[in-house]
């Protein structure tokens, strides 16, 4: 029996690049059964380009109110498991999989299933800057037994984390640990949600011959020596989620480790102090910061 999966894509004032992502997904060579659609209350056109579309695959969301690419995916997901879906494609709205992108990652974690005891709870695309670029920022944090895998031939390498640009859950997934921690608005919600995906089970994978292209102005990876004026409303998103996350799903030494490390990259990155106190306020914040997984509840699908 084929499994039925849902492209879940969040969208936020990018009408141009979504119309690429929604012409990337509707070519697919393994089409997806339905593309959620959540947009989070965008004010570019593109609820009037949305609602001229008569594409029977699209399951449009429309919110009052912008909830973050957290808030989006909790609500796309919960969409999709409403539906039906037993994959869970996720992705940005500035994400262009390539159009064998689906079919590869859906075949390859079949593979890897059947060699990995525990199961494998989520799989993720190999994502580019361009042709010859690895994007800095969705490169997944690989597992410390990463070949296992590659070493039976596979095209495949195990990884604790990935972000939500081209990566695929499973309903068993979802319904275990519920959705992603839609209070996290924005950063980390992905790493967190794919670290939450692997306690109990074991690392997800990533495949290398699934790929995506993010469509980004520039190709840097986020660390907090680069905490700027222009940028640091994210970084504190990041420094209170990620902090919360280490202090109540890992311990307290793992908080503390990143604590320290944040303070460290800030000063080696000559981060000024009015934007340094203001980070390490976030961090301090994520100690009363303890949202919880909304749960999913069985439902008849739908169709």
């Amino acid at each position: 029996m084929s499994q039925r999966v849902a492209a879940v894509v969040v969208t936020y004032n990018r009408l141009d690049k979504l119309k690429t992502v929604l012409e990337k997904l509707r070519a697919q060579t393994m089409a997806p059964e339905w593309i959620v659609l959540v947009d989070n209350a965008s004010t570019d056109g593109t609820a009037e380009f949305l609602a001229e579309q008569t594409d029977s695959v699209l399951d449009i969301t429309t919110l009052t109110a912008n909830t973050g690419g957290a808030g989006g995916f909790a609500t796309g997901m919960k969409r999709a498991y409403d539906l039906g879906a037993d994959l869970f494609w996720l992705m940005d709205d500035d994400c262009y999989p390539e159009l064998d992108a689906l079919e590869h990652l859906v075949d390859g974690h079949a593979v890897a299933m059947t060699s990995m005891p525990g199961g494998v709870p989520f799989a993720c695309s190999l994502v580019y800057f361009d042709h010859q670029e690895l994007a800095e920022m969705n490169i997944p944090a690989p597992d410390w037994k990463w070949a296992r895998l590659w070493v039976q031939g596979q095209r495949a390498v195990l990884v604790q984390t990935c972000s939500f640009v081209s990566a695929l859950y499973t309903r068993d997934t979802v319904e275990r640990i519920g959705l992603p921690l839609r209070e996290y608005f924005i950063w980390f919600d992905d790493a967190a949600y794919a670290r939450m995906a692997s306690v109990g089970i074991g690392p997800g994978v990533c495949i290398l011959d699934s790929k995506a292209y993010h469509d980004t102005p520039t190709n840097v990876a986020g660390d907090f020596s680069k905490v700027d004026d222009g940028n640091i409303w994210k970084f504190a998103y990041g420094a209170r989620n990620e902090g919360s996350y280490h202090l109540h799903h890992e311990s307290l030494l793992s908080y503390l480790r990143f604590f320290a490390r944040v303070e460290i990259l800030m000063q080696r990155g000559r981060v000024p102090w009015r934007l340094r106190r203001r980070i390490t306020g976030r961090l301090f914040a994520a100690i009363r910061f303890n949202p919880q997984a909304e749960r999913v509840k069985s439902v008849q699908p739908a169709g």
